[in-house]
């Protein structure tokens, strides 16, 4: 009789994308393992390539990929990624996308308008994804968007920690840069102690994206340091002007912490030159060298990432990670 075949170990294999291999780097080192060696690039015409060095079979495959500019490029490359680790037979594919791509077009604000968040969420399953790990959706309900498992990771304790570290006995006051992120904000005033929280009322006009037309203040800030929490900060326009908002209204200071340092076109110019005292952001995002200023702080979101991957691997709670939210 033929001896059965041993049992083979589950292999966790980290498989990164060209748009911020540093940071899938620190997590390999978190993970005690090495990037798995990849081939990739561009032909003539703009097509791109990829292959895999060493099989992936049976193993499960965390394909990551920071969606920077140029975000249409690297979509793709994550998706072809994708698509080869299926044809190669991991066992199980989980996309890592720590800065959803499209998450903003989460719904129709006018008619014959496109919902590219689900549209999004479509081609990583058609491609073969089994399961999606990001960081602070724009909004919670793009996890529905997607066929199957969703790791919804929040930055909040480190970017909680560095506000307590950093304004330890000062009044503070939360504040939402508008209605849609009160939820976040709440989360916020209860980790620094039951703090006031306050909100922008702002309006916009659908038809000039990135532009805000007018702010004003919902809740107490005067004489108070305000913390103005948001998922990202993209031109800095929604930014600078709930702070000039709050500084009419009072404030002494005013720190921004988001998770998501898009900083496309004029938000360093802008960020720069605001009287804003302080922006804290994650490395979701990679941000060169030229983009730096001296108010920008950037914590490392690797810790986070690779805590999250060990759990989905060793089939753990990623949920018990942040207290059941979701």
């Amino acid at each position: 009789m033929t001896a059965m075949r041993q049992q083979t170990h589950k292999s966790l294999m980290l498989l990164s994308g060209r748009a911020f291999p540093e940071l899938a780097m620190d997590i390999a080192q978190r993970l005690g393992v090495e990037p798995t060696p990849t081939t990739s690039y561009e032909f003539a015409n703009g097509e791109l390539y990829v292959r895999f060095d060493e099989s992936v079979r049976g193993s499960d495959a965390f394909i990551i990929q920071s969606h920077t500019a140029p975000i249409n490029t690297w979509l793709m490359e994550q998706l072809i990624m994708v698509d080869a680790a299926k044809r190669a037979s991991a066992k199980r594919i989980t996309v890592v996308a720590p800065f959803f791509p499209y998450a903003r077009q989460d719904k129709k604000h006018r008619g014959r308008e496109p919902i590219s968040a689900r549209l999004v969420a479509d081609l990583f399953h058609t491609a073969g994804a089994n399961r999606l790990m990001v960081v602070d959706l724009h909004t919670a309900q793009i996890q529905g968007f997607f066929d199957g498992p969703v790791d919804h990771l929040f930055a909040l304790s480190l970017l909680v920690d560095h506000v307590k570290q950093r304004w330890q006995g000062k009044d503070i006051t939360v504040v939402s840069p508008d209605s849609g992120r009160v939820r976040v904000a709440e989360r916020w005033t209860d980790r620094l102690g039951g703090v006031p929280l306050a909100f922008i009322h702002k309006t916009r006009d659908i038809a000039r994206p990135n532009d805000v037309v007018a702010n004003r203040v919902v809740g107490d800030v005067a004489g108070r340091h305000c913390v103005v929490v948001d998922d990202m900060i993209d031109t800095g326009a929604t930014i600078c002007k709930a702070s000039d908002a709050l500084f009419e209204a009072g404030a002494v200071e005013v720190t921004v912490a988001v998770t998501h340092g898009v900083l496309s076109g004029p938000a360093v110019d802008r960020l720069k030159n605001s009287q804003i005292s302080e922006v804290v952001v994650t490395n979701t995002l990679p941000i060169p060298e030229e983009r730096r200023f001296d108010k920008l702080t950037v914590l490392s979101i690797a810790p986070l990432l690779a805590l999250a991957i060990r759990e989905v691997f060793e089939d753990g709670s990623v949920t018990s990670l942040f207290d059941g939210d979701s």
